[in-house]
């Protein structure tokens, strides 16, 4: 990390820079990072990212995440620049210690297959006391490294098959505000759905929640999950979940429901998961091995996906069926 102030003010502006070397062609850098909307892959405690608005290279950004079991959310300013290779951003509200911060994200290619990702910070503290900057710097060195190695990671791992994909979607005869409401007050699904157990929500603002619910599987086990979701009304509910199995590093997911016709939807659950290679003889046997952890998961997450959307399905229809007679 380097460092220098200036005095362009009243308050001393600083500027920190943090970089790392990266395995992987500079555009591809360049991507990982422009895409908001894969941050949850690539950042353990980023939930969800979106864009809000965007006039050409210019855009507002806002952004999900989970500390501590506890979830926020709030806006950046970024602007692209693609043939540099370099992403500016200021979030659009700082928090003491911190008076002002911008930042810019540049990637430098070395060679065809490796490049250099540089971070540079400008900020100055809300207060002129030593112990903000000391905070500020400190958490800078401690959190931009994190960052970088993040990227680093995703960036020279594009291909990895140790990441996957999948979906179920069933067809829904009702409406996408029925569908929607089932989804979403989840609080009640230990009544509504025979493999829940026991149910935990807390909307820590309208649109954000935490979930914890114990479920039973099929051969009478119980296990815990807790998830961060993001809830767009009739449209969607993102989430990320902040426990996870030993058989996972990762596992993010969404139900997403999508209006055909008036009183024809269909809602999808679709997941993404990274393989913990290093549990899969632990958990599913010595003979097991990445195609059979893949399998395993997979029929594990639809089956639950179902025992969720079907009754979705049968509520919303049912309810559609009353509104018809």
């Amino acid at each position: 990390m380097t460092a220098s102030v200036t005095d362009s003010s009243a308050r001393a502006t600083h500027h920190a820079e943090h970089e790392i070397a990266v395995d992987a062609p500079a555009r591809d850098v360049y991507e990982v990072l422009a895409n908001v909307r894969n941050w949850p892959l690539m950042f353990d405690l980023t939930v969800h990212g979106e864009i809000v608005e965007r006039n050409g290279q210019d855009e507002q950004i806002r952004i999900w995440s989970a500390t501590n079991d506890a979830a926020r959310t709030w806006t950046s300013r970024r602007h692209h620049d693609p043939e540099a290779l370099t992403i500016g951003f200021r979030p659009d509200k700082t928090k003491a210690p911190i008076g002002g911060m911008n930042g810019t994200w540049a990637v430098e290619p070395l060679t065809d297959s490796t490049c250099r990702l540089r971070i540079l910070h400008d900020f100055f503290p809300a207060t002129d006391d030593p112990a903000d900057l000391d905070w500020i710097n400190n958490a800078l060195d401690r959190n931009t490294g994190v960052e970088l190695a993040k990227v680093k990671a995703r960036a020279e791992s594009l291909d990895s098959p140790l990441l996957l994909t999948f979906a179920d979607t069933v067809e829904v005869d009702g409406s996408a505000t029925d569908v929607y409401d089932f989804l979403n007050e989840a609080r009640l699904w230990n009544e509504r759905l025979p493999h829940v157990s026991r149910v935990s929500l807390e909307e820590v603002m309208p649109g954000l929640q935490i979930l914890e619910m114990d479920t039973r599987t099929k051969d009478g086990s119980a296990h815990t999950t807790r998830s961060i979701r993001v809830c767009e009304p009739n449209k969607r509910i993102t989430y990320k979940q902040t426990a996870l199995p030993a058989l996972l590093t990762l596992h993010t997911g969404r139900w997403l429901i999508e209006e055909h016709a008036p009183d024809r939807v269909s809602v999808t659950s679709e997941h993404t998961v990274r393989i913990n290679t290093s549990t899969i003889t632990s958990v599913l046997g010595e003979d097991a091995d990445l195609a059979t952890a893949q399998t395993f998961v997979r029929d594990a997450l639809s089956e639950d996906s179902l025992a969720t959307l079907k009754p979705a399905k049968a509520y919303a229809e049912d309810a559609a069926g009353r509104g018809r007679n």
